[in-house]
């Protein structure tokens, strides 16, 4: 076989590979949702638990059915209370698979909205440092935060990276 090529074999392994990755995904996904049903019964609140998988990650987001202000006191203040509960719920996760998740949590949207108020503020940020040829360093913030940030950052054709240590951990963007 010359270099560059790949076997069906090859193909075959990646492929059952993925479909893995996908499978414990997604028992992760369902591990964590019995855990979050529970959770709603125990604090007698409505939602429905939508589950997915994206990229290297499972999705639970718990969505309300129109009154989503009773599911706001799980998001808490700039979202501390979700940020808990996406801990426990991993623990959760932990303690029934034995393995470390990345399961990534949502309520009533919150980080859904908080994704794309953070893409604006990476392109902002971005189009900042390109004109001025100044980093532009950005207000402390946590690890999804930042990520959603590097992400939009890098779509915009530059670098940034983190610095300090947590909780004042904040993303400074680099100019070309």
């Amino acid at each position: 076989m010359t270099e560059g090529t790949t076997s069906a074999v090859e193909v075959e392994a990646a492929a059952s590979a993925d479909e893995g990755l996908i499978a414990r995904l997604e028992q992760e996904g369902d591990i964590a949702a019995d855990y979050l049903e529970g959770l709603l019964d125990i604090a007698d609140l409505d939602g429905d638990i939508d589950m997915d998988v994206e990229g290297d990650r499972a999705l639970v987001s718990i969505v309300g059915d129109g009154n989503d202000r009773a599911l706001q006191r799980l998001v808490g203040q700039d979202g501390e209370v979700l940020e808990a509960l996406q801990e426990l719920t991993r623990l959760a996760v932990h303690r029934e698979t034995g393995e470390r998740s990345r399961l990534m949590l949502d309520i009533a949207g919150f980080r859904a909205r908080k994704r794309s108020e953070l893409a604006t503020l990476g392109a902002q940020a971005a189009e900042q440092a390109k004109s001025t040829g100044e980093q532009v360093k950005l207000r402390p913030m946590t690890p999804f935060e930042r990520k959603v940030v590097h992400d939009a950052v890098a779509a915009a054709g530059l670098r940034s990276e983190s610095e300090g240590e947590e909780p004042q951990r904040c993303v400074v963007v680099l100019p070309a």
